[in-house]
This record gives C-alpha cells, sequence and structure tokens, in this order.
C-alpha cells in the first residue's frame, strides 16, 4: 500500500515530461531537429572494435619460436658432436670467436690466393651471374619453341633426357678441354647444368596454356610474334620464373664444387684452400656462408616469383 501510494504520484509526473519533451519536440522546426540530432551522433561516436592481443601474441610466438627451436637444436647437436669427438669438430663458441675475426675484415688482400671471405663470395657470385645470364638468353627461348612446336618437342625431349642426370662435375673436364681456363669451364659448368630447368619449366608452361587461347589468336590471324608476346609469355610467366629459381640455385650448388677443382678465387676455392690448411673452423663458417647466400637468392626470387604469379598458381 505505501509503494503504491507513494509510485504512483511519480509515474503520473513522468508521464507529464515525457508527453511535454514530446509537444516541445515537435513544435522545434526540422531543421532544428536536424542540427540536434547531428549534435548527438557526434557526442556519442561508435565504439571501437577492440584488438585481439591474444592471437597477435599468439601468430608471433608461432612464426618465432620454430626457427628459434630449430636453431637451438642445430647448436645443441653441434655442441654434442664437438664433444663427442674430442675437439675435432670445433665448438660453436669457438666458431663464433672465429667468425667475428673473419668478418672484421672480409675484404682484404695480401695476394692473388690470400683474400677476404667478401672478395671470394663476389667472385663465386660474378661467375654464377654470367653462366646463368647466359643459361637463361639461351634456355628461355628454347623453352618456348619447344614447347610451341610439336616437332620440336619431340626431337628434343630424348636429348634433354639424356643429358639433363649427368652430373655438374662431369662437365667440367670438357670445359677446360674446350676453354683451356679453369674461370671459363667453371662458367661453363653453371651454363650447362642451370639450363635444363629453364627449358623445361618453359616448355611445360607453353604446352599447358589453354587451347581456346590459340583458337582465340587463329581466329584473329595473330603473327607468331603477337602469339608469343601477347598470349604465351603472360601465361608462361609463373612457370618460366620457377625454372629461373630452379637454375639458380643450382647454380649457386655446381659454383661450389667447380671452384674446388679450379682453384683461384672464390668461395668453393676458400673451402678447400681451408681445408689444406687443416683450419676446420673456417670450413664451417664457409659453410653457413654459403648457405645464408643461397638463402638470399632463393628468397629473393620466390618475392619475385609471387609478384608475378597467378593466385591458382601460388596456392
Amino acid at each position: 500500500m505505501v509503494s503504491a501510494v507513494f509510485h504512483a504520484p511519480m509515474d503520473a509526473a513522468a508521464k507529464a515530461s515525457v508527453a511535454t519533451n514530446n509537444v516541445a519536440s515537435s513544435a522545434l522546426p526540422s531543421s532544428a531537429k536536424v542540427k540536434k540530432d547531428s549534435q548527438t551522433a557526434v557526442a556519442a561516436p561508435a565504439p571501437r572494435p577492440a584488438r585481439d592481443w591474444a592471437a597477435l601474441s599468439r601468430s608471433f610466438w608461432m612464426a618465432v619460436l620454430p626457427p628459434l627451436c630449430g636453431l637451438g637444436l642445430l647448436i645443441g647437436l653441434w655442441a654434442v658432436v664437438s664433444t663427442t669427438t674430442g675437439g675435432s669438430i670445433p665448438s660453436p663458441k669457438d666458431t663464433w670467436v672465429q667468425a667475428l675475426d673473419v668478418f672484421s675484415n672480409p675484404f682484404y688482400r695480401n695476394g692473388p690466393n690470400d683474400q677476404g671471405v667478401g672478395w671470394n663470395v663476389l667472385m663465386s657470385l660474378q661467375r654464377v651471374a654470367i653462366g646463368f645470364g647466359m643459361a637463361a638468353l639461351v634456355g628461355i627461348p628454347a623453352g618456348f619453341v619447344i614447347g610451341r612446336f610439336a616437332f620440336l618437342s619431340r626431337m628434343f625431349n630424348p636429348l634433354i633426357s639424356l643429358l639433363r642426370p649427368v652430373s655438374p662435375l662431369a662437365w667440367l673436364p670438357i670445359g677446360l678441354l674446350v676453354f683451356k681456363g679453369a674461370n671459363p669451364a667453371a662458367i661453363w659448368t653453371i651454363f650447362i647444368c642451370s639450363i635444363w630447368p629453364m627449358i623445361i619449366n618453359t616448355a611445360v608452361g607453353v604446352q599447358r596454356v589453354p587451347q581456346d587461347y590459340m583458337n582465340v589468336a587463329r581466329v584473329l590471324n595473330l603473327s607468331e610474334w603477337k602469339i608469343a608476346t601477347k598470349i604465351l609469355f603472360p601465361a608462361v610467366l609463373p612457370y618460366m620464373l620457377t625454372g629461373v629459381r630452379l637454375a639458380v640455385g643450382t647454380a649457386w650448388l655446381v659454383i661450389v664444387a667447380a671452384e674446388m677443382l679450379t682453384g683461384g678465387v672464390g668461395i668453393g676455392f676458400w673451402v678447400w684452400d681451408e681445408w689444406n690448411n687443416l683450419n676446420v673452423k673456417n670450413i664451417i663458417i664457409a659453410i653457413f656462408v654459403i648457405g645464408i647466400v643461397g638463402l638470399a637468392l632463393e628468397m629473393a626470387l620466390i618475392k619475385l616469383a609471387t609478384a608475378f604469379t597467378f593466385e591458382e598458381v601460388k596456392a
């Protein structure tokens, strides 16, 4: 009873206040209503969605933690092998100290056969660039022609299948016999071993161009040059870049082995020279340098291929 007595007047007053506000609002002009609504909208902005910090942290650790675990496993196994071999394999700590000394002056020169690791890497990259460039100039057009014409494809397929599995070092004596020099022989070896991936991948890309594209070109009476530049090249580009990436990896593998046999300046010769000096620390440092340079080349070409690759080919 008490609650009814005291709430009834308050409800009536509230109703009267609401009715008064409604009357006042209806009495306002339309422009005033719009202004009032806009002020209300500005005064009460929409709340921003909160960031999912847990998901961001989880993705960060999933990107960083596995590589760190793999590197820690490698260093741990390396330390165990160093301990069990009685120090014949240098420990990670001793190799790190030696690496700091090697990379403190990587571009010194004390003679034709005594140069820093930087000059050796640059000389190897120069040989790879020359041999790989020549292979690209020959292999990519050859792949287009072999993939475009069935007769040439049947003609060269047996030759490619015969020569492609030959070991890279088997080509080195042929280069020494023909070119009479260690440096051109090493470039020849890179050329002959890196040309096959580019020929094969380019030819396969040409053969996988949809037949509808070629039918349209035939109806439009396009020339062979326009077919190659306007139809084949855009469609074959992802396959061609895959062949280039594989060829660069092959070239970098071949140059190390070739330089071990030919001598001179280069990262392969540096490994062999350090073995003759029984400097195992520098050999391990050279292994890591070779791996890092090869990884950098691979990642650069993967980025290049991704920029020019269609989504279905990426998948």
